[in-house]
């Protein structure tokens, strides 16, 4: 297989561009994830530590 140097440039362009497409996806993914984790937790607590929370962000 021999690969020209036109060959060889779009070969290291299209490899770039799948790992930068696949780490903002793979993020994507990871983020929304977390923020459903996250709202999981928060529905799981008592309403004293809802509004303790509350309280907190409030004083920011």
């Amino acid at each position: 297989m021999d690969f020209g140097p036109i060959g060889l440039f779009v070969l290291i362009v299209t490899s770039a561009a799948s790992f930068l497409l696949a780490r903002w996806l793979s993020k994507r993914r990871r983020d929304s994830k977390r923020e459903r984790e996250r709202r999981t937790e928060e529905a799981a607590q008592s309403r004293q530590v809802r509004r303790a929370r509350e309280r907190r962000q409030q004083r920011r």
